[in-house]
């Protein structure tokens, strides 16, 4: 039992630090995050420094916040399928890749959360196909010769061989999810409304 505690312990007081670095990540103040989840923002502060353990209550609103799970922001072990159990990826510009698929060939879902203040567009191609869904914030997409903002609920879906490339369309960070077929495949739609 020992054993389980002392793990309990050392998850518990990783939690501050990745709640600030996922905080300094998005260019958020405690003040604003205050605001957003109800907890003051000396509270968070004292959780960031790590002289405050969390409770549950503290955790289901940052987690919500931060667009993670509670097993991300508590860097649970993993359990069960270990295909499940998909890890986020941090890049070095500052977004974030959360594969939600892993399976070989077809198509895969990832889950991107990119930092305000995009820099330089440096559009891209590869073989395949894209579809993306802008879950919160703006995304700006550079297509070929199209400069587009989508905002929540818009979606785009083009060929990976146009150049194209992605970026928060203000200060503000963006989240997306991208459905990509590295072969060309597109999504089957079975259903559309009239």
């Amino acid at each position: 039992m020992a054993e389980v505690d002392e793990t309990i312990d050392r998850a518990l007081d990783a939690v501050g630090p990745r709640l600030k670095r996922l905080r300094q990540q998005r260019e958020t103040t405690l003040t604003a995050l205050a605001e957003q989840t109800g907890i003051s923002a000396s509270t968070l502060s004292r959780l960031e420094a790590g002289l405050r353990r969390p409770t549950l209550e503290q955790l289901l609103p940052l987690a919500r916040a931060y667009g993670v799970t509670l097993d991300e922001l508590v860097d649970a072990p993993p359990t069960g399928d270990p295909r499940v159990n998909l890890r986020p990826i941090a890049c070095g510009d500052g977004s974030t890749i959360l594969p939600l698929t892993r399976r070989p060939g077809g198509i895969q879902a990832y889950k991107f959360v990119l930092p305000g203040g995009a820099g330089e567009p440096e559009p891209r191609t590869h073989e395949g196909h894209d579809w993306v869904y802008v879950l919160n914030g703006r995304l700006r997409l550079i297509l070929g010769e199209h400069d587009l903002v989508l905002q929540p609920g818009e979606a785009a879906e083009f060929d990976t061989r146009t150049p194209h490339w992605f970026g928060a369309a203000g200060p503000e960070p963006v989240e997306f999810l991208s459905l990509v077929g590295r072969q060309g495949e597109r999504a089957h739609v079975r259903a559309a409304p009239r």
